[in-house]
């Protein structure tokens, strides 16, 4: 609890027992998408989860969201494989969510396949929405792991924004990982793909007409969209004084016209001067492990704009934050240390936040 309030996680995935990736191996090797089904008993999911809930009690989460792993979304395979893989997956999830109602909600993952756009994935959408009770739905940018699916600005996504805007069902970013040789050289190279991936969507939706099209769409992208800006842009959040209330700057030119840009005549107007306000439709996610550029992020995206994650447990669970002691991934006491932050403004990252934006997330 934070402040009377539960601590709304929107950042989690799935702790499973062996036998899930035993199975996810099986399909693949044995390319057999239409036979069996996976059968873990409540028993056996609860030996898995024991660690989870635990990570979850000692760093004050109260609710957390889950969706599957990332890196074992399975959407650079067959389409058929693909989606078995995903209906398992879902089925796992809503087993675990059953089984711990006040810890739990699902976050679906979805078919998703670079030769089929996002109409595939409206199907099993309607199934995790309306049969399992998930309030969320997680989206990978680059299924085919080789970046060649179209930018999120596409018309390739707009089945599935389409759908996730009547559900009202947020969506969520989160890459899985990249097939680019250059990156196999780096330890977890996933994590680079995160980064990028990430900043790209973030450009994107920002630089498009996504949300003029769908304009009750919301989308959250994880790991504070990315890449911090290294400009100061239109729409960057400010708050000049203590009692001076967040505010988003409106960029002025200032009649000199940069060096290099012989030829220019008349007024100078940056791209960003005609950047869309998308603060109603477009959010961030808080996970990100260290202090400095987690503080930057919520200077830069604002407090009304983030919500807290933590991916608990994942890569921060055992490494530890020099600033603290105390584990990259317990963040709560990360985000309550920041001065510039308001009370209310605490508030809404770790709680309000997440209720505005999940119309579906009951408490």
């Amino acid at each position: 609890m934070y402040n009377g309030a539960k601590v709304i996680d929107v950042h989690g995935h799935m702790s499973t027992p062996p036998q899930f990736r035993a199975f996810a191996y099986n399909l693949i090797a044995l390319r057999g998408g239409g036979e069996g089904n996976l059968q873990i008993t409540d028993e056996q999911m609860e030996t898995a989860l024991g660690r989870h809930l635990r990570l979850l009690d000692e760093r004050g989460i109260d609710v957390q969201l889950i969706s599957p792993r990332p890196v074992a979304m399975m959407h650079w395979e067959a389409p058929f494989l693909s989606e078995k893989w995903t209906q398992t997956t879902n089925d796992v999830i809503a087993q675990q969510c059953r089984m711990h109602p006040d810890r739990y909600r699902g976050v679906a993952q979805l078919p998703q396949s670079s030769t089929l756009n996002t109409s595939n994935c409206v199907a099993e959408l309607d199934r995790c929405v309306n049969e399992l009770g998930f309030v969320g739905a997680l989206i990978n940018p680059d299924p085919g792991a080789d970046r060649q699916t179209p930018g999120m600005n596409a018309a390739y996504w707009y089945p599935l924004y389409k759908r996730a805007e009547e559900l009202r069902t947020p969506l969520i970013v989160h890459p899985s990982f990249s097939r680019d040789p250059r990156v196999e050289i780096l330890p977890h190279s996933y994590q680079y793909n995160n980064f990028t991936e990430e900043t790209l969507a973030t450009l994107l939706l920002e630089n498009s007409d996504v949300f003029q099209r769908f304009p009750d769409l919301k989308i959250i992208i994880c790991h504070c969209g990315g890449s911090l800006r290294r400009m100061i842009e239109n729409g960057t959040a400010v708050k000049l004084g203590p009692d001076v209330p967040w505010t988003r700057i409106e960029l002025k030119g200032t009649g000199e016209v940069a060096g290099g840009s012989v030829g220019i005549t008349g007024g100078h107007h940056t791209h960003v001067d005609a950047k869309l306000d998308v603060t109603n439709n477009l959010f961030f996610d808080a996970c990100a492990y260290d202090p400095v550029f987690l503080e930057a992020a919520i200077k830069q995206r604002g407090p009304d704009n983030m919500l807290f994650g933590t991916e608990v447990p994942g890569t921060g669970s055992g490494v530890m934050n020099p600033f603290n002691n105390r584990p990259s991934d317990d963040l709560i006491a990360v985000i309550d240390g920041m001065e510039f932050l308001s009370v209310a403004d605490k508030m809404k990252i770790f709680h309000e936040n997440a209720r505005r934006l999940f119309p579906r997330l009951t408490l």
